[in-house]
Protein backbone atom coordinates (compact mmCIF):
# COMPACT_ATOMS: atom_id res chain seq x y z
CA UNK A 1 0.00 0.00 0.00
CA UNK A 2 1.10 3.32 -1.10
CA UNK A 3 1.57 6.41 2.03
CA UNK A 4 -0.43 8.87 0.29
CA UNK A 5 -3.63 10.05 1.74
CA UNK A 6 -6.44 8.96 0.30
CA UNK A 7 -7.58 11.38 -1.75
CA UNK A 8 -4.09 11.46 -3.22
CA UNK A 9 -4.36 7.95 -3.95
CA UNK A 10 -5.39 8.34 -7.67
CA UNK A 11 -2.17 10.32 -8.45
CA UNK A 12 0.30 7.04 -7.48
CA UNK A 13 1.38 5.55 -10.61
CA UNK A 14 2.42 8.66 -12.22
CA UNK A 15 4.26 9.53 -8.46
CA UNK A 16 5.69 5.80 -8.51
CA UNK A 17 7.11 6.58 -12.16
CA UNK A 18 8.64 9.86 -11.22
CA UNK A 19 10.54 8.32 -8.15
CA UNK A 20 11.86 5.29 -10.27
CA UNK A 21 12.98 8.17 -13.04
CA UNK A 22 14.81 10.38 -10.52
CA UNK A 23 16.83 7.57 -8.87
CA UNK A 24 18.12 6.05 -11.97
CA UNK A 25 19.00 9.79 -12.94
CA UNK A 26 20.35 10.83 -10.04
CA UNK A 27 22.79 7.83 -9.50
CA UNK A 28 24.01 8.02 -12.92
CA UNK A 29 25.52 10.95 -11.99
CA UNK A 30 26.37 10.33 -8.59
CA UNK A 31 28.10 7.18 -8.65
CA UNK A 32 31.05 8.65 -11.19
CA UNK A 33 31.22 11.80 -8.78
CA UNK A 34 31.52 10.52 -5.41
CA UNK A 35 34.54 11.04 -3.12
CA UNK A 36 35.45 9.60 0.00
CA UNK A 37 33.44 6.43 0.84
CA UNK A 38 30.79 8.28 2.75
CA UNK A 39 29.84 10.21 0.17
CA UNK A 40 27.43 7.60 -1.32
CA UNK A 41 27.01 3.91 -3.72
CA UNK A 42 29.84 3.80 -5.93
CA UNK A 43 28.47 0.39 -7.71
CA UNK A 44 26.08 -2.52 -7.14
CA UNK A 45 25.31 -6.18 -7.91
CA UNK A 46 22.29 -7.99 -8.57
CA UNK A 47 22.90 -11.12 -6.25
CA UNK A 48 24.56 -11.44 -2.51
CA UNK A 49 26.72 -14.09 -3.86
CA UNK A 50 28.02 -11.88 -6.70
CA UNK A 51 28.85 -9.12 -3.73
CA UNK A 52 30.37 -11.51 -1.68
CA UNK A 53 32.69 -12.39 -4.93
CA UNK A 54 33.73 -8.64 -5.59
CA UNK A 55 34.86 -8.42 -1.55
CA UNK A 56 35.77 -11.78 -0.79
CA UNK A 57 37.85 -9.59 1.86
CA UNK A 58 34.95 -7.91 3.63
CA UNK A 59 31.90 -9.99 2.38
CA UNK A 60 30.79 -13.61 3.84
CA UNK A 61 28.22 -15.38 2.22
CA UNK A 62 26.72 -18.02 4.54
CA UNK A 63 23.84 -20.51 3.48
CA UNK A 64 21.24 -21.55 4.89
CA UNK A 65 19.17 -23.59 2.51
CA UNK A 66 19.29 -24.17 -0.72
CA UNK A 67 16.10 -22.83 -3.23
CA UNK A 68 12.94 -25.01 -3.43
CA UNK A 69 10.26 -25.45 -6.02
CA UNK A 70 7.24 -25.53 -5.34
CA UNK A 71 3.77 -27.03 -6.59
CA UNK A 72 0.83 -25.41 -5.65
CA UNK A 73 -2.75 -26.47 -7.54
CA UNK A 74 -3.86 -22.97 -9.05
CA UNK A 75 -7.40 -22.81 -6.42
CA UNK A 76 -11.44 -22.34 -7.68
CA UNK A 77 -12.83 -18.57 -7.74
CA UNK A 78 -14.81 -16.61 -9.87
CA UNK A 79 -14.02 -15.52 -12.45
CA UNK A 80 -11.83 -18.48 -13.09
CA UNK A 81 -8.66 -18.91 -14.73
CA UNK A 82 -6.66 -15.82 -13.49
CA UNK A 83 -3.44 -15.88 -13.86
CA UNK A 84 -3.00 -13.63 -10.75
CA UNK A 85 -3.11 -17.19 -9.02
CA UNK A 86 -2.44 -19.99 -12.24
CA UNK A 87 1.07 -18.22 -12.80
CA UNK A 88 1.99 -18.90 -9.19
CA UNK A 89 1.36 -22.59 -9.06
CA UNK A 90 5.21 -23.05 -9.55
CA UNK A 91 7.22 -21.20 -8.11
CA UNK A 92 10.56 -21.12 -6.83
CA UNK A 93 11.76 -19.96 -3.08
CA UNK A 94 14.94 -18.66 -3.01
CA UNK A 95 18.03 -19.44 -1.49
CA UNK A 96 17.69 -18.94 2.57
CA UNK A 97 20.89 -17.43 3.60
CA UNK A 98 22.84 -14.27 5.54
CA UNK A 99 25.15 -12.08 4.29
CA UNK A 100 28.07 -11.19 6.86
CA UNK A 101 29.41 -7.25 5.52
CA UNK A 102 32.80 -6.23 7.37
CA UNK A 103 32.37 -2.91 7.79
CA UNK A 104 29.08 -2.42 6.34
CA UNK A 105 26.65 0.12 6.27
CA UNK A 106 22.78 0.30 5.88
CA UNK A 107 21.35 3.95 4.10
CA UNK A 108 18.04 5.21 4.44
CA UNK A 109 14.91 4.18 5.35
CA UNK A 110 14.62 2.22 1.89
CA UNK A 111 17.14 -0.19 3.92
CA UNK A 112 20.08 -0.25 1.34
CA UNK A 113 22.80 -2.63 2.25
CA UNK A 114 26.05 -1.08 1.01
CA UNK A 115 29.22 -2.95 1.40
CA UNK A 116 32.15 -1.20 2.59
CA UNK A 117 33.54 -0.37 -0.91
CA UNK A 118 30.78 1.27 -1.83
CA UNK A 119 28.78 -1.83 -3.36
CA UNK A 120 25.07 -2.02 -2.96
CA UNK A 121 24.05 -5.64 -2.71
CA UNK A 122 20.36 -5.28 -4.58
CA UNK A 123 19.33 -9.10 -3.42
CA UNK A 124 19.15 -7.79 0.30
CA UNK A 125 18.18 -4.25 -1.06
CA UNK A 126 15.23 -4.95 -2.54
CA UNK A 127 12.70 -2.58 -3.82
CA UNK A 128 9.47 -2.37 -5.16
CA UNK A 129 8.64 -1.51 -8.62
CA UNK A 130 12.38 -1.57 -9.37
CA UNK A 131 13.92 -3.23 -12.48
CA UNK A 132 17.42 -2.63 -11.02
CA UNK A 133 19.74 -1.57 -8.37
CA UNK A 134 20.13 1.46 -10.50
CA UNK A 135 16.89 2.56 -9.95
CA UNK A 136 16.75 1.81 -5.93
CA UNK A 137 15.74 4.94 -4.03
CA UNK A 138 18.86 5.83 -1.94
CA UNK A 139 19.68 7.17 -4.99
CA UNK A 140 17.67 10.18 -4.22
CA UNK A 141 20.23 11.18 -1.20
CA UNK A 142 23.16 10.11 -3.10
CA UNK A 143 25.83 11.93 -0.38
CA UNK A 144 24.30 11.00 2.86
CA UNK A 145 26.14 12.31 6.23
CA UNK A 146 28.58 10.31 7.50
CA UNK A 147 27.50 6.98 9.21
CA UNK A 148 26.80 6.38 12.93
CA UNK A 149 29.66 3.74 13.89
CA UNK A 150 28.49 0.56 15.78
CA UNK A 151 31.56 -1.55 17.15
CA UNK A 152 29.76 -4.61 17.90
CA UNK A 153 27.36 -6.63 15.57
CA UNK A 154 24.24 -4.87 14.10
CA UNK A 155 21.62 -7.53 12.56
CA UNK A 156 19.19 -5.96 10.21
CA UNK A 157 15.72 -7.03 10.25
CA UNK A 158 13.84 -4.23 8.61
CA UNK A 159 13.16 -4.06 4.65
CA UNK A 160 11.30 -2.47 2.07
CA UNK A 161 7.95 -2.28 3.14
CA UNK A 162 7.87 -3.09 6.35
CA UNK A 163 8.12 0.06 8.11
CA UNK A 164 4.14 0.53 8.09
CA UNK A 165 2.79 -2.35 6.70
CA UNK A 166 1.46 -5.44 8.91
CA UNK A 167 1.92 -7.91 6.05
CA UNK A 168 5.76 -7.08 5.26
CA UNK A 169 6.52 -6.55 8.78
CA UNK A 170 5.22 -9.96 9.91
CA UNK A 171 6.16 -11.66 6.67
CA UNK A 172 9.35 -10.42 5.88
CA UNK A 173 10.76 -8.63 9.06
CA UNK A 174 9.87 -11.13 11.97
CA UNK A 175 11.11 -14.77 9.83
CA UNK A 176 14.55 -12.57 9.37
CA UNK A 177 15.38 -13.47 12.95
CA UNK A 178 15.06 -17.53 12.35
CA UNK A 179 17.40 -17.43 9.65
CA UNK A 180 20.02 -15.60 12.04
CA UNK A 181 18.94 -18.22 14.48
CA UNK A 182 19.85 -20.97 11.56
CA UNK A 183 23.04 -19.39 10.60
CA UNK A 184 24.58 -18.24 14.00
CA UNK A 185 22.62 -20.13 16.53
CA UNK A 186 21.42 -18.17 19.73
CA UNK A 187 22.56 -14.66 18.25
CA UNK A 188 22.51 -11.40 20.11
CA UNK A 189 23.91 -8.61 18.24
CA UNK A 190 24.42 -5.79 20.03
CA UNK A 191 22.00 -3.57 18.13
CA UNK A 192 18.37 -4.72 16.20
CA UNK A 193 17.78 -2.58 13.42
CA UNK A 194 14.59 -3.20 12.98
CA UNK A 195 11.00 -1.03 13.09
CA UNK A 196 9.53 0.22 15.82
CA UNK A 197 6.84 2.72 14.65
CA UNK A 198 3.66 1.26 15.50
CA UNK A 199 1.62 -0.27 18.33
CA UNK A 200 1.36 -3.26 16.62
CA UNK A 201 5.34 -3.38 15.56
CA UNK A 202 6.05 -2.80 19.59
CA UNK A 203 3.52 -5.61 20.31
CA UNK A 204 4.79 -8.18 18.55
CA UNK A 205 8.52 -7.08 19.12
CA UNK A 206 7.61 -7.49 22.69
CA UNK A 207 6.09 -10.82 22.26
CA UNK A 208 9.34 -11.91 20.69
CA UNK A 209 11.62 -10.96 23.57
CA UNK A 210 13.32 -8.15 21.89
CA UNK A 211 14.28 -5.13 24.57
CA UNK A 212 13.51 -1.31 23.17
CA UNK A 213 17.39 -0.59 24.15
CA UNK A 214 19.06 -2.26 21.36
CA UNK A 215 16.63 -1.03 18.26
CA UNK A 216 17.70 1.57 15.96
CA UNK A 217 14.76 2.61 13.41
CA UNK A 218 15.69 3.84 10.24
CA UNK A 219 14.36 6.86 9.37
CA UNK A 220 14.70 9.48 6.70
CA UNK A 221 18.85 10.08 6.70
CA UNK A 222 19.18 7.05 8.01
CA UNK A 223 23.28 5.97 7.72
CA UNK A 224 24.98 3.22 10.13
CA UNK A 225 28.35 1.69 9.65
CA UNK A 226 28.85 -1.38 11.67
CA UNK A 227 31.75 -3.52 12.60
CA UNK A 228 29.81 -6.32 11.67
CA UNK A 229 26.83 -6.00 9.69
CA UNK A 230 24.54 -9.00 9.51
CA UNK A 231 21.63 -9.38 6.73
CA UNK A 232 19.58 -11.94 6.24
CA UNK A 233 17.80 -12.57 2.97
CA UNK A 234 14.55 -12.14 2.04
CA UNK A 235 12.87 -15.44 0.81
CA UNK A 236 9.48 -13.47 0.70
CA UNK A 237 10.40 -10.77 -1.51
CA UNK A 238 7.72 -11.57 -4.27
CA UNK A 239 5.36 -12.86 -1.61
CA UNK A 240 5.26 -17.12 -2.44
CA UNK A 241 4.75 -17.44 1.16
CA UNK A 242 8.06 -19.63 2.48
CA UNK A 243 6.70 -22.42 3.89
CA UNK A 244 9.41 -21.75 6.75
CA UNK A 245 9.19 -18.38 7.67
CA UNK A 246 5.44 -19.32 8.20
CA UNK A 247 6.46 -22.12 10.35
CA UNK A 248 8.56 -19.97 12.24
CA UNK A 249 5.95 -17.70 13.11
CA UNK A 250 3.55 -20.15 14.23
CA UNK A 251 6.25 -21.60 16.70
CA UNK A 252 7.41 -18.28 17.45
CA UNK A 253 3.90 -16.41 18.03
CA UNK A 254 1.62 -19.20 19.16
CA UNK A 255 -1.93 -19.10 19.92
CA UNK A 256 -2.87 -18.32 23.90
CA UNK A 257 -6.68 -18.13 24.12
CA UNK A 258 -9.23 -19.44 21.84
CA UNK A 259 -11.78 -21.19 23.84
CA UNK A 260 -15.35 -19.38 23.25
CA UNK A 261 -13.47 -17.31 19.98
CA UNK A 262 -15.92 -17.31 17.13
CA UNK A 263 -14.97 -20.18 14.55
CA UNK A 264 -16.63 -18.52 11.35
CA UNK A 265 -15.35 -14.96 10.84
CA UNK A 266 -15.75 -11.72 8.81
CA UNK A 267 -12.85 -9.49 8.54
CA UNK A 268 -13.57 -6.00 8.03
CA UNK A 269 -11.57 -3.12 6.51
CA UNK A 270 -13.59 -0.37 8.20
CA UNK A 271 -15.39 2.28 6.05
CA UNK A 272 -12.72 4.69 4.51
CA UNK A 273 -13.00 5.42 1.30
CA UNK A 274 -9.89 4.37 -1.18
CA UNK A 275 -8.60 1.37 1.59
CA UNK A 276 -10.28 -1.62 -0.33
CA UNK A 277 -13.15 -1.57 1.80
CA UNK A 278 -16.25 -3.49 1.66
CA UNK A 279 -18.89 -0.87 -0.20
CA UNK A 280 -21.79 -2.55 0.88
CA UNK A 281 -20.45 -4.03 3.70
CA UNK A 282 -24.10 -3.76 6.14
CA UNK A 283 -25.78 -5.86 3.52
CA UNK A 284 -22.82 -8.23 3.36
CA UNK A 285 -22.69 -8.92 6.84
CA UNK A 286 -25.96 -9.16 8.22
CA UNK A 287 -26.16 -12.17 4.97
CA UNK A 288 -23.30 -13.53 6.46
CA UNK A 289 -24.36 -13.05 10.29
CA UNK A 290 -27.46 -14.97 9.12
CA UNK A 291 -24.91 -17.77 8.04
CA UNK A 292 -23.76 -18.08 11.92
CA UNK A 293 -20.68 -15.30 10.71
CA UNK A 294 -19.10 -12.64 13.78
CA UNK A 295 -17.68 -9.56 12.13
CA UNK A 296 -14.11 -9.00 13.34
CA UNK A 297 -12.40 -5.94 13.38
CA UNK A 298 -8.60 -5.92 13.22
CA UNK A 299 -7.65 -2.64 14.47
CA UNK A 300 -9.91 -3.03 17.57
CA UNK A 301 -7.66 -5.96 19.08
CA UNK A 302 -4.29 -6.53 20.02
CA UNK A 303 -2.19 -8.31 18.34
CA UNK A 304 -2.63 -11.57 20.10
CA UNK A 305 -6.01 -11.19 19.88
CA UNK A 306 -5.75 -10.93 15.97
CA UNK A 307 -3.26 -14.13 16.26
CA UNK A 308 -6.11 -16.22 18.80
CA UNK A 309 -9.11 -14.96 16.80
CA UNK A 310 -7.42 -16.35 13.18
CA UNK A 311 -6.56 -19.64 15.14
CA UNK A 312 -10.14 -20.49 16.17
CA UNK A 313 -11.36 -19.63 12.63
CA UNK A 314 -12.76 -22.73 10.82
CA UNK A 315 -14.24 -20.34 8.19
CA UNK A 316 -12.98 -16.95 6.81
CA UNK A 317 -14.44 -14.39 4.75
CA UNK A 318 -12.36 -11.12 4.40
CA UNK A 319 -12.12 -8.31 1.66
CA UNK A 320 -7.98 -8.12 0.94
CA UNK A 321 -6.07 -6.93 3.22
CA UNK A 322 -3.46 -6.74 5.68
CA UNK A 323 -5.13 -8.27 8.47
CA UNK A 324 -5.30 -11.63 6.27
CA UNK A 325 -1.70 -12.02 7.43
CA UNK A 326 -2.89 -13.77 10.90
CA UNK A 327 -3.92 -16.65 8.22
CA UNK A 328 -0.71 -17.61 9.13
CA UNK A 329 -1.99 -18.92 12.55
CA UNK A 330 -4.86 -20.60 11.22
CA UNK A 331 -5.59 -24.16 12.17
CA UNK A 332 -5.06 -27.34 9.72
CA UNK A 333 -8.36 -27.20 7.71
CA UNK A 334 -9.46 -23.61 7.71
CA UNK A 335 -11.44 -22.73 4.62
CA UNK A 336 -10.94 -18.86 3.43
CA UNK A 337 -13.01 -16.81 1.07
CA UNK A 338 -10.96 -13.57 0.00
CA UNK A 339 -12.55 -10.70 -1.61
CA UNK A 340 -11.09 -8.80 -4.62
CA UNK A 341 -11.51 -5.50 -6.39
CA UNK A 342 -11.41 -6.26 -10.06
CA UNK A 343 -8.21 -3.95 -10.58
CA UNK A 344 -6.31 -5.07 -7.80
CA UNK A 345 -5.80 -9.24 -7.63
CA UNK A 346 -2.58 -11.03 -5.61
CA UNK A 347 -1.67 -14.00 -4.44
CA UNK A 348 -0.02 -13.83 -0.84
CA UNK A 349 -2.94 -15.07 1.26
CA UNK A 350 -3.38 -17.60 -1.10
CA UNK A 351 -0.13 -18.81 -0.77
CA UNK A 352 0.19 -18.61 2.79
CA UNK A 353 -3.34 -20.44 3.09
CA UNK A 354 -1.96 -23.37 0.60
CA UNK A 355 0.57 -23.86 3.16
CA UNK A 356 -1.71 -24.97 6.36
CA UNK A 357 -2.61 -29.10 5.72
CA UNK A 358 -6.13 -29.29 4.49
CA UNK A 359 -7.07 -25.97 3.87
CA UNK A 360 -9.60 -24.43 1.16
CA UNK A 361 -8.96 -21.44 -0.52
CA UNK A 362 -11.56 -19.71 -2.89
CA UNK A 363 -11.34 -16.03 -4.49
CA UNK A 364 -13.93 -13.84 -5.51
CA UNK A 365 -13.53 -10.62 -7.80
CA UNK A 366 -15.90 -7.51 -8.04
CA UNK A 367 -17.00 -7.32 -11.27
CA UNK A 368 -16.61 -3.59 -11.53
CA UNK A 369 -14.11 -0.96 -9.70
CA UNK A 370 -14.92 1.51 -7.74
CA UNK A 371 -13.08 4.83 -7.17
CA UNK A 372 -9.04 5.51 -6.99
CA UNK A 373 -9.25 6.94 -10.77
CA UNK A 374 -5.77 5.13 -12.32
CA UNK A 375 -4.82 3.88 -8.96
CA UNK A 376 -6.04 0.14 -9.33
CA UNK A 377 -4.37 -1.01 -6.18
CA UNK A 378 -6.57 0.40 -3.66
CA UNK A 379 -9.93 0.19 -5.66
CA UNK A 380 -12.86 -0.26 -2.90
CA UNK A 381 -14.90 -3.63 -3.43
CA UNK A 382 -18.24 -3.71 -4.34
CA UNK A 383 -19.80 -7.18 -4.13
CA UNK A 384 -23.61 -7.96 -3.60
CA UNK A 385 -24.48 -10.69 -1.11
CA UNK A 386 -25.68 -13.51 -3.23
CA UNK A 387 -22.49 -13.94 -5.20
CA UNK A 388 -20.85 -14.30 -1.79
CA UNK A 389 -23.07 -16.59 -0.23
CA UNK A 390 -23.07 -18.61 -3.92
CA UNK A 391 -19.03 -18.60 -3.33
CA UNK A 392 -18.96 -19.59 -0.18
CA UNK A 393 -21.24 -22.57 -0.40
CA UNK A 394 -19.09 -23.68 -2.71
CA UNK A 395 -16.30 -23.27 -0.49
CA UNK A 396 -17.68 -24.71 2.29
CA UNK A 397 -19.25 -27.90 0.08
CA UNK A 398 -14.95 -28.70 -1.22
Amino acid sequence: MSRLPSRLQPLWPLVKRGHRAGALAIGAVSRHTTGPLRDGVRAGSATSRATAAAEPGTVTFHPVSPAVTLDRPAPPGDPAGLTFLSSRTRTEIPERFVLELAGGQLISRHGAVVTAGGILDSETSHYFGISSWREHPVFWNPWPARPEVVDGTVAVLSARGTGHNFYHFVTDELPRIGLLQEAFGDVRPDVWVLDRHTGYQKQLLGMLGIEPDRVLTPGPGFHLQAKRLLVPSLPNAVMDGPPESQRWLRENLPAKETTGLPEKIYVTRGTTPNTRRMVNEDAVRAALEQRGFTCVDPGSLSVQEQIDHFAAARVVVAPHGAALTNLAFCRDGVRVLELFAPGYTVHCYWAMTSNIPDSRYRYLVAPTPVGTGDNELMQDIELQPGPIMDALDQLLAS
